[in-house]
C-alpha cells in the first residue's frame, strides 16, 4: 500500500504502518492533553493507541497464522487509523476453512479479554463499561473493553469484515459460493449505509469504516463473479498471439517504438529463446522519465514473473496475476513463448462471453 512504511517482520510477515496513522496519534495526544491540560494524559493517550494497535496486530496475526495452516501465505499486514488489514494471498475456497480464518481474529480478542478479566478481578475488580473514563481511567479496564468491543464489532455481518466472511462461509455451506458472496456483499453494503448514518451523528471514524466496507464488499463480489465466469476456460482461449518481444540488451527506445506503433503495452523479454522478464508500461514510463531512452531493457524489467501454459485454467491465472506487481503472464509451451495473458484480455473475454450469452438462439 502506498505511503506505508515497514516497521517490523513478525512470523515471516511484513508489518507496515500507513502515514495516516501518525495523524491519529497526534490527534489522540492533543485531545488527551486538552482535556485536563496535562502532558501525562497526552502520554497515556499515545500509549493507549500503541497498545490498541498492538492488539490489532495480534488480531490480524490470528487470521494470518490460521490461513497459513491451510497453505495460504499472507503478503503483509498494514496498520491504518481504522484498524489493520492482512493481505492474504487468497481467501480459502473451502467454506469451513474460511469460517476458521475469519473467526481466528475475534478469537484472539476474546482470549485477551479473558486474560485481562482474570487480572482485573484479582486486582480489585473490573469496572463496568459505562464507568470507564477515556482520560484518566484505569489502563487495563480500557484495554479489556477495547478487546470486547473489537470482538463484537468485527463479528457484525458487514462483509468483508470478519462477521461478513463468517456469514458467507455459513451460506456457502448450503448454496453456491458466488450466490453466497452476493448475499453477504449486499448485507455488508446495507451495514455500511447504517455505519455511515450513525457515524455522521456520533463518531466520524464510522464514516471511514462505512466507505471501506462498501467498497470492499463491491470489489470482492465483483472479483468472485469474475472468477466464477472464468472457471473452466483455458488460457489458450484468451491469450494474445500477435505480440512483440524485447531482448535484455535492447534500449528502451525500441519499446517506445512498439508502443507508438500500437502493438502492446507490456513486453516479454526473451534471451536465447527463454522468457527472462517482462517490461511493463509503468516501468517503461518511470525509466524514461528518470534515465531516458538509451537505458537497457534488462536494467528495468521485472524478473519476478509468473508463466503459464495454454491449458492452464483462467480462474487460476487471475489469482496469480493479482498476487504479482506484473499483471502480464507469458504463456509458454515446450519452452517456447506462444502467447500473453493480461488483465485487459480477461476483461475483454468476459465482455465477449456476456454478449454471446445475450445473443438470440
Amino acid at each position: 500500500m502506498k505511503w506505508s512504511w515497514r516497521i517490523a517482520r513478525i512470523a515471516g510477515i511484513d508489518l507496515y504502518v500507513h502515514v495516516t496513522f501518525l495523524i491519529l496519534v497526534g490527534w489522540v495526544a492533543l485531545s488527551h492533553y486538552l482535556a485536563r491540560q496535562s502532558p501525562a494524559d497526552a502520554f497515556t493517550g499515545v500509549a493507549f493507541i500503541f497498545s490498541l494497535f498492538a492488539i490489532v496486530v495480534l488480531h490480524e496475526l490470528g487470521h494470518a497464522l490460521t490461513a497459513r495452516r491451510f497453505g495460504i501465505p499472507t503478503r503483509d499486514i498494514t496498520l491504518l487509523p481504522i484498524g489493520g488489514v492482512a493481505r492474504l494471498d487468497r481467501m480459502p475456497q473451502d467454506p469451513k476453512q474460511e469460517l476458521l480464518v475469519a473467526l481466528a481474529g475475534p478469537a484472539v480478542n476474546v482470549a485477551l479479554a479473558a486474560i485481562l478479566f482474570v487480572v482485573l478481578e484479582l486486582g480489585g475488580g473490573l469496572a463496568a463499561y459505562g464507568e470507564v473514563v477515556r482520560v484518566g481511567g484505569r489502563f487495563l479496564d480500557q484495554l479489556f473493553w477495547v478487546n470486547v468491543s473489537l470482538a463484537v464489532f468485527n463479528l457484525l455481518p458487514a462483509f468483508p469484515m470478519d462477521g461478513g466472511r463468517v456469514l458467507r462461509g455459513l451460506l456457502a455451506l448450503r448454496i453456491d459460493y458466488l450466490r453466497a458472496t452476493q448475499i453477504a456483499a449486499a448485507i455488508g453494503q446495507a451495514m455500511a449505509v447504517l455505519f455511515g448514518f450513525v457515524g455522521l451523528f456520533t463518531n466520524p471514524f464510522l464514516v471511514f469504516i462505512a466507505l471501506f466496507v462498501w467498497l470492499g464488499a463491491a470489489g470482492e463480489a465483483s472479483m468472485v463473479q469474475m472468477r466464477s465466469a472464468l472457471a473452466g476456460i483455458p488460457v489458450q482461449k484468451a491469450m494474445v498471439t500477435d505480440f512483440r518481444t524485447l531482448a535484455p540488451n535492447d534500449q528502451l527506445g525500441r519499446a517506445v517504438d512498439y508502443v507508438l506503433a500500437g502493438f502492446q503495452q507490456d513486453f516479454p523479454v526473451v534471451e536465447e529463446g527463454r522468457v527472462v522478464g517482462v517490461l511493463t508500461r509503468s516501468d517503461l514510463l518511470n525509466a524514461l522519465a528518470r534515465r531516458g531512452k538509451e537505458v537497457r531493457v534488462g536494467e528495468v524489467m521485472q524478473r519476478d514473473i509468473e508463466t503459464g501454459g495454454p491449458w492452464d485454467m483462467l480462474e487460476g491465472v487471475l489469482g496469480r496475476l493479482q498476487r504479482r506487481r506484473c499483471h502480464t503472464l507469458p504463456v509458454v509451451q515446450n519452452g517456447q513463448l506462444v502467447g500473453l495473458v493480461t488483465a485487459d484480455n480477461l476483461g475483454e473475454l468476459l465482455m465477449i462471453e456476456q454478449a454471446l450469452r445475450k445473443a438470440p438462439r
